[in-house]
């Protein structure tokens, strides 16, 4: 695996791949690599012949009072999971290389569907940071493919909504996500979690099944399929961030005669905000 931290150097190198008809399959991370991100780079390499990682931790898109400054940071154990998966190129730029005018001056890519509801309600700014540093290295890399994991369901349809609206000629793939044996998707904050509160967390992924067992049943009134979902939440100890049942493509809140549902939660622990979803078509 080749590892690049400036730009021009990367361009340079995947130029001569490109040259040579090679496709370039792009896998955007914030290190600390799980399984769910190796399970990323697996499926971008069926589909091409090149693999390019990025590990930037994306100040742009934390705001005041998260977690930026302890953002576990694990570049050496990360490379490594890289190398055994046989990813080619690993992009590790520092902010100076990624925003060398500084972040308050960057220009910014805005999306303005999709991006003040849900996460983005409860984060503001973050998806204007998400869709900007995407969109900087969509133009760095120039891939074919680039592949996201549905875990982050509202950041993958904002950018296949910007990628759309922008004309970016890549192809952005789904992943299915990862979990662990307990059903919990496999995230990088689930390091913050306290043991004593491990052992619950899979009540958001519990209390989405339920919902979509409600819905295939029938029941219409997403209303209170959305306040006894919460209800379950904090029964089991935590705090709802939001309990979301929305049309797939637009993420509005989903209307009756919607065929293509996602049930979209947030919560918070002591330590961490966790978030999941579950996706349901209906005859």
């Amino acid at each position: 695996m080749r590892i690049f931290h400036q730009i021009q150097s990367l361009r340079d190198a995947l130029k001569a791949e490109r040259g040579t008809g090679k496709r370039i399959g792009f896998v955007p991370t914030m290190g600390n690599l799980h399984d769910g991100h190796i399970a990323l780079i697996k499926q971008a390499q069926t589909a091409c012949d090149v693999v390019v990682c990025s590990i930037f931790v994306n100040g742009l898109q934390f705001g005041l009072n998260e977690d930026w400054d302890k953002y576990p940071r694990t570049f050496r154990e990360d490379c490594d999971k890289l190398k055994a998966a046989g990813c080619d190129y690993l992009f590790n730029p520092d902010d100076n290389e990624m925003y060398p005018n500084g972040l308050d001056t960057q220009t910014r890519v805005i999306c303005p569907t999709m991006t003040d509801v849900l996460c983005g309600a409860s984060r503001p700014g973050h998806f204007e940071g998400v869709t900007t540093v995407v969109t900087k290295l969509f133009n760095i890399v120039q891939p074919d493919e680039a592949v996201f994991g549905i875990k982050d369901y509202q950041q993958l349809a904002v950018i296949r909504r910007m990628a759309e609206d922008l004309c970016i000629p890549i192809q952005i793939t789904a992943a299915p996500i990862h979990r662990e044996a307990d059903g919990l998707a496999m995230s990088s904050r689930n390091s913050y979690l306290k043991p004593e509160e491990r052992t619950k967390v899979s009540q958001l992924q519990a209390s989405l099944q339920w919902a979509a067992a409600q819905i295939k049943a029938g029941e219409k009134d997403f209303d209170v399929i959305e306040l006894e979902a919460k209800s379950q939440i904090i029964a089991a100890g935590f705090r709802p961030d939001y309990f979301s049942i929305c049309n797939s493509k637009t993420l509005a809140q989903a209307a009756h005669d919607d065929k293509n549902i996602t049930i979209l939660g947030a919560m918070f622990t002591q330590s961490a905000r966790l978030i999941d979803n579950l996706s349901i078509e209906l005859n």
